[in-house]
């Protein structure tokens, strides 16, 4: 579609490539093989949604071809072929000492010890849910099956795969590596977008047909008890959903519900002049009808017959509509004030073409046309996870949860694990959005979580004690929650910070203990503990305290090297198990030796997570430690570097014990954390090399 075009690699270097009549194997790299069959001997050159990029450097190789037999000897495996159809007999792939951990072969179809992924949706999910497979396994390597995937045809649009007997798959071989697993995947998928840095901060969301006055009113309320806020959430009710005139359900509509919204203009540029962007409830499934605002407009672009009122049927695998539904539909919306859609496909992955999911082609071109609306590292979208590659096409939006402490335990495990597939921008319904059990602990354990979540949104449904505002809690939950809530906006430049390195370095904010330790049996023994960014590493309390104590507790392996918990100040040696206590006033929350991190000053930000112009940065001494603080450029002042710049560089250095920084035109100060006296010798110099 014009317009909506990647840069793509998809073509292998030709060197790169052993092949035969019905099958083909690319070395793509060092450590990642691609193996396809294809009966009528054609093989797959377009970018899939996984593969966008398969043009690499050669790697070292020899080959051995008999008449019946094919061997591929690189230096992390050796591939062994009988050159018939892939199965567990004919085709084995042994491995070097340095990518296996166990000295098995991988047989085809086998997929031993995988660590998990994410999953499409925990919409009614009361718990767990199975987890589809990620990159990352304890066998050291690992296989991803591409076969069904959506590709792209070399004009940029969705196209499905030939028909026949086909396998297309990539074997992963890394041994301990880990880091190296996922940077390889990130190269050939694509690396995770940079967001926005108001997508940062705390988000306001519900189920509930707000009138235009209650929501500004509501707006005011946080302002006034000084919780920041940078999102406003707008759900269905936004448009028309009842009424005689209405030929379906109610749940798709693209017309202003005027009872509520009386002057939608002047309700959004009310909401922006609060600093808070807006995003629109989209259910398209419905297509458009004729009482719709955009459907003359519409169908003049389509050359769609109006005179007996036939909907506009939704039909995303047809180009014409798309660029019509994007650049009609929506773009007028937008005029109207949306910076955003949330894209709430319910409908499964099916289309008028086989294989052609719609929630892969709504995140792909909706990501791809708010990026041509507002630029590189501006662009964001809110929808589900539609499988590998859809890292490209932030914030995943994970559905309706179920209001209960098992569904809170489940999901920092399942939003760690996601980025085992890249997936690095889960938003949840923190506190949870319907069924289950009104709880204010669980409330007040749910936004803790969300603090040191990758996206923080409150979301409920329209019941009464459902409601997620934190004044409408005990005086003892409340106070936390709102606590937490600004400590949310003052995490900002440590945030986007972290963003910034997801983006350039493949190191996502949310990772399992795992990426770091790959070695210990302990790191996969706490999956609801992970590091947040590369400073913190948290352990969620997720489930009720202890009636006798009023304390909750959590089993935190402390990784190797003192850490310090940065609420209470308390020193922790590393290597070691320890069951950690905690009222419900604050959560274990570490920060290793050597660990900066960059606060908001001010104990109450205002809305919108704007760059602070007074910084508090936390230290902890013991270590050497180093941190460029990445800040986001207006459109005036942006450098080579796109929408970003390398603000302050902060350095400590545990020898000489100074601490080095640039002030850059900002107020400093710095918190030596669990320091009872200044240290002799102590200096802080302006200025680091």
């Amino acid at each position: 579609m014009e317009g909506y075009a990647i840069p793509t690699k998809p073509v292998a270097n030709k060197d790169s490539i052993v092949s035969g009549s019905q099958w083909r194997f690319t070395l793509i790299n060092d450590i990642v093989l691609r193996y396809e069959w294809a009966e009528d001997g054609v093989f797959e050159d377009r970018p899939s949604t996984f593969a966008l990029n398969r043009e690499f450097p050669t790697p070292k190789f020899t080959v051995s071809d008999t008449d019946d037999q094919l061997e591929i000897r690189a230096g992390a495996f050796q591939v062994t072929y009988n050159k018939t159809r892939f199965d567990k007999y004919g085709l084995v792939v042994s491995f070097s000492n340095k990518n296996t951990l166990w000295g098995a072969d991988w047989r085809y179809g086998e997929t031993p010890q995988n660590l998990g992924g994410t999953a499409r949706t925990l919409d009614e999910v009361d718990g767990r849910c199975e987890l589809e497979p990620g990159i990352l396994s304890r066998a050291g390597y690992s296989v991803l099956d591409d076969s069904n995937s959506m590709l792209f045809d070399f004009s940029g649009f969705a196209a499905p795969r030939r028909p026949g007997d086909r396998i297309d798959g990539y074997l992963f071989s890394y041994g301990y590596d880990y880091k190296a697993a996922m940077k390889a995947f990130f190269a050939i998928s694509g690396k995770q977008p940079r967001l926005p840095r108001w997508a940062l901060g705390n988000w306001w969301s519900r189920y509930y047909p707000y009138t235009d006055e209650e929501y500004l009113k509501l707006m005011d309320k946080f302002e006034a008890e000084k919780v920041p806020l940078s999102v406003a959430v707008i759900d269905m009710d936004w448009h028309q959903v009842h009424g005689d005139h209405i030929p379906h359900a109610g749940w798709t509509g693209y017309t202003w519900n005027k009872k509520l919204f009386k002057d939608p203009k002047a309700f959004t540029k009310a909401l922006h002049d609060k600093k808070l962007k807006v995003t629109l409830n989209d259910h398209p499934h419905a297509g458009v009808h004729h009482h719709e605002d955009q459907y003359e407009a519409m169908a003049k672009d389509l050359g769609h017959d109006t005179s007996d009122k036939a909907p506009i049927l939704f039909n995303p695998v047809d180009q014409k509509f798309m660029h019509s539904y994007l650049n009609t539909l929506h773009r007028s919306l937008e005029n109207d004030g949306c910076d955003f859609w949330w894209i709430d496909w319910q409908q499964g992955p099916y289309s008028r073409v086989r294989g052609l999911d719609p929630l892969w082609l709504l995140n792909h071109y909706h990501f791809l046309d708010n990026e041509k609306q507002n630029g590189e590292g501006k662009a964001i979208i809110f929808s589900r996870f539609g499988g590998p590659g859809s890292h490209r096409y932030p914030v995943g939006f994970s559905g309706d949860s179920i209001m209960t402490w098992e569904s809170l335990e489940f999901q920092p495990e399942f939003t760690a694990t996601a980025s085992n597939i890249g997936y690095g921008w889960w938003s949840h319904d923190i506190g949870g959005h319907m069924g289950g059990y009104r709880d204010d602990e669980l409330a007040t354990r749910w936004v803790q979580y969300g603090i040191f979540s990758p996206i923080m949104r409150l979301h409920s449904q329209m019941g009464l004690f459902t409601s997620k505002e934190p004044w409408l809690y005990r005086p003892e939950f409340a106070e936390v929650m709102q606590n937490f809530l600004r400590l949310r906006h003052r995490l900002i430049p440590y945030l986007y910070t972290m963003n910034c390195a997801s983006s350039s370095n493949d190191e996502p904010v949310v990772q399992p203990l795992y990426w770091k330790f790959p070695k210990r049996d302990e790191a996969y023994g706490k999956p609801n503990q992970y590091y947040f960014g590369s400073e913190l590493v948290v352990a969620p309390i997720v489930k009720p305290r202890d009636r006798r104590t009023n304390h909750g507790a959590v089993d935190v392996w402390v990784p190797p090297g003192r850490h310090v918990d940065i609420f209470t100040g308390t020193i922790y040696d590393g290597d070691r198990d320890i069951r950690m206590f905690r009222s419900i006033k604050n959560m274990p929350a570490l920060a290793h030796e050597g660990s900066i991190i960059p606060l908001d000053a001010d104990p109450a930000p205002n809305n919108g997570g704007e760059s602070p112009e007074n910084f508090e940065v936390l230290v902890v001494v013991g270590k050497n430690g180093r941190l460029k603080i990445e800040e986001e450029l207006d459109e005036n002042d942006k450098t080579d570097k796109g929408n970003y710049s390398e603000s302050p560089i902060l350095g400590y250095f545990q020898q000489s014990g100074r601490l080095y920084f640039e002030p850059k035109g900002k107020a400093w100060s710095i918190k030596f954390l669990s320091i009872m006296e200044v240290p002799k010798g102590f200096k802080v110099v302006s200025g680091i090399s």
